[in-house]
């Protein structure tokens, strides 16, 4: 039988029932400065120093946009290579140590290796078995329809078929970093348990852009990871004003080279202005033939080059082969009398 409560067991459950909360303990934040600050409108942050932020918000969204110019150029390349949709999108882009990265990934999975020739170290692609195999069926002729999914390591076959699309991933890859630094990215190395593979510390901070991979009624994930020392170089650079104040230049310069391919075949009216002097109206409705106009340039002095009615050249009047002619002297400069 269950346990009976006496008396004095009921007169302390009740008690402590009708008794009042005790009110919780409040600490009063306090802050050792120089400088005397107001504590109800500073804004404190917490900080780990186990796991310290080293990429600035502004390079996080920098890489973000860097790797949505990636994700469409590889769904587009992916989708031209199986010959269907594709749809490739960054799902996250988070910084994170390198022990958290491999504790959350599946075992057996395509753990490929990415070294780039400008950048010291290595990166990470795994691609998820549950899109790799999808695509091998793809590659071999199936529908995916009913795929089954095998928890093993891929063949050799299979890792050759997967190698195609890895392939692809690191040529777009290089063409989104070519407004940074120009990289050729390369797999140095596969293995199915990203647990045997140690690139950097377990402590170490790591970039991880994760992206959603969708084939017809398949879908999987692909992650990247970027250690901070492999890309501690080029980290001024990923400051969103100088990532897009670069993309801008060379925008600029394409088209720059654009309009001058055109203009240099558009045709520009040429003349030459001998002198100029001022009349009054009534001397002009009295002109008549044989009368003469002076002016004040000597003869022998260069005449204007206009372009467009636009003076742009000095020139001297002379003769080329029975035709009169102009030769150039020098390019007219704020001081000469326009």
């Amino acid at each position: 039988m269950a346990d009976v409560l006496d008396q004095s067991e009921v007169d302390a459950l009740l008690a402590a029932v009708e008794a009042p909360a005790a009110a919780e303990e409040v600490k009063e934040a306090r802050i050792f400065s120089r400088v005397q600050r107001d504590v109800d409108t500073l804004e404190i942050k917490a900080y780990d120093f186990k796991r310290p932020e080293r990429v600035s918000k502004d390079q996080m969204r920098a890489l973000q946009t860097l790797h949505e110019s990636f994700a469409r150029n590889f769904g587009a390349s992916l989708s031209g290579f199986l010959r269907t949709i594709v749809e490739v999108k960054v799902a996250t882009c988070e910084q994170m140590t390198y022990s958290e990265f491999t504790s959350g990934l599946p075992n057996p999975t395509s753990f490929n290796l990415v070294v780039a020739d400008a950048l010291e170290g290595q990166m990470c692609l795994e691609v998820s078995p549950l899109i790799i195999y999808p695509i091998i069926d793809r590659l071999l002729g199936g529908n995916s329809q009913d795929l089954f999914i095998p928890q093993r390591p891929m063949t050799l076959i299979e890792t050759r078929l997967i190698g195609n699309v890895t392939k692809r991933a690191l040529s777009a890859l290089s063409e989104a970093w070519a407004g940074i630094k120009a990289l050729k990215f390369e797999v140095s190395a596969s293995e199915s348990n990203p647990q045997l593979v140690q690139i950097v510390p377990p402590n170490e901070v790591v970039v991880v852009i994760g992206f959603e991979l969708k084939m017809s009624n398949r879908a999987g994930t692909m992650n990247l990871c970027i250690p901070y020392n492999v890309i501690e170089p080029v980290m001024e650079s990923l400051s969103s004003q100088s990532w897009f104040s670069n993309v801008k230049n060379q925008h600029s310069k394409e088209v720059v080279s654009a309009l001058t391919s055109g203009l240099s075949r558009a045709p520009m009216q040429v003349t030459a202005r001998l002198a100029t002097t001022t009349i009054t109206l009534k001397e002009l409705l009295t002109l008549s033939v044989g009368d003469v106009i002076m002016t004040e340039k000597p003869a022998a002095a260069p005449v204007q080059l206009c372009v467009e009615d636009e003076p742009k050249y000095l020139a001297q009047i002379g003769q080329y082969k029975g035709n009169r002619a102009l030769r150039v002297l020098r390019a007219m400069t704020p001081t000469d009398r326009r």
